[in-house]
């Protein structure tokens, strides 16, 4: 009886997904909804079709496939903008972590008269889950959802690099440094940062540790030079043990 080695060259079925190359045209369809959302105004297919580096055919083949799902729509000159399927996805992101959060982003928004945000740490950069603007205040500063900066710059990323470990963010930071003054966020409960993400604007964060998941946190963005920091950190900070007990 001949007995048969083993193939090396024969993967498990996750080892293959793994190891399958990506989508090319998943990818540019993701990148697309990127394009639009980061975009101040509605696009023509031209000027997507170049931002993404493809002929307009092929554009318009993406844009008909996302139009379908209505995760984009069309005005009546043809431009193209966010659809209303994108806010049905948004809605399952961290659903518990939303619904925990917006009570209190609500609040903050209304007792500090700034704009409150909730972020998530999405590989090397932070991104906006959820955002409240004061109701009586025209001088609030905008923060939108899916807005993203570098995790290593502002209060919101030190905040979440605060709920590591220095040997710990080195493990998972994809080389990213650890700030320095994630050690003292560590300690007090919330972050600061000033002129980091957008000249001339202040931020105060508190870390949200998420059960079974990446940590997040709540912050503010103000412009005010005589705002008592510590005194709204403490309020972020209380907020975020109350989201913490809302998720555990």
């Amino acid at each position: 009886m001949v007995r048969m080695s083993p193939r090396s060259d024969v993967k498990s079925p996750q080892e293959a997904a793994t190891q399958a190359p990506p989508s090319q045209t998943l990818s540019r369809g993701i990148r697309a909804l990127e394009i639009l959302a980061e975009a101040e105004r509605p696009l023509s297919i031209a000027e997507l079709a170049e931002a993404l580096g493809v002929h307009r055919s092929v554009a318009y083949r993406i844009l008909r496939t996302l139009e379908d799902h209505s995760l984009l729509i069309r005005d009546d000159s043809g431009r193209v903008q966010p659809g209303p399927g994108l806010a049905v996805l948004a809605r399952g992101v961290s659903r518990n972590l939303q619904t925990a959060a917006l009570p209190e982003l609500t609040q903050l928004a209304n007792t500090l008269h700034m704009t409150a945000f909730l972020t998530v740490w999405d590989h090397q950069e932070c991104v906006t889950l959820v955002t409240v603007e004061p109701r009586h205040s025209g001088a609030a500063l905008a923060q939108h959802p899916g807005s993203r900066h570098p995790i290593g710059i502002g209060a919101p990323g030190i905040a979440i690099q605060s709920t590591m470990t220095e040997d710990r963010w080195r493990q998972v930071g994809a080389g990213i440094p650890y700030r320095p003054e994630a050690h003292e966020a560590r300690r007090i409960g919330y972050a600061t940062s000033h002129d980091e993400v957008i000249a001339g604007l202040s931020s105060i964060a508190a870390p949200i540790h998420v059960p079974g998941g990446r940590p997040a946190a709540i912050a503010v963005v103000y412009i005010r030079l005589d705002q008592d920091a510590d005194a709204v950190g403490k309020e972020l900070a209380a907020s975020a043990m109350r989201i913490e007990g809302q998720l555990a």
